[in-house]
């Protein structure tokens, strides 16, 4: 390929080579974002709904260990993606939290909120606890 812009009169070096250059090796992602509507053309929505989490950092600062570090990272992706798709966090918690027992393993992506949303919020499953606090 470089030939090819060489012998067109592009040199390497010229911005308009490394700017195809740059399309080449992100064309996998760039591909995602043509083909899915329902992908973005720029992350900030994303960004700003994380910039959360460096605010609450002293918060859990010291999860004493990496894997309470790991576990506090993957309850805050998932309060954000509630928050994203407009899900209640605490309904979605209570609801997966009772369900991921009974449902079977090749479906999980049915447990994201994005998915939980479209197939559970109508008829999402209630804490004992929540009955009584009622």
């Amino acid at each position: 390929m470089n030939k090819l812009f060489e012998a067109q009169g592009f040199l390497p070096s010229s911005p308009f080579t490394k700017a195809l250059h740059y399309v080449r090796e992100r064309r996998e992602g760039l591909e995602v974002f043509l083909n899915d509507p329902e992908v973005p053309i720029d992350t900030n929505h994303i960004e700003r709904a994380l910039r959360v989490i460096p605010m609450g950092r002293r918060n859990w600062l010291f999860c004493w260990t990496e894997l309470g570090a790991k576990h506090v990272g993957i309850m805050q992706s998932l309060l954000v993606t509630c928050r994203l798709y407009d899900v209640d966090p605490y309904d979605y918690l209570i609801d997966v939290l009772q369900r991921v027992g009974q449902h079977p393993a090749s479906k999980v992506e049915e447990l994201t909120p994005r998915r939980w949303k479209e197939l559970f919020t109508a008829n999402p499953l209630r804490s004992d606890l929540s009955k009584r606090a009622t």
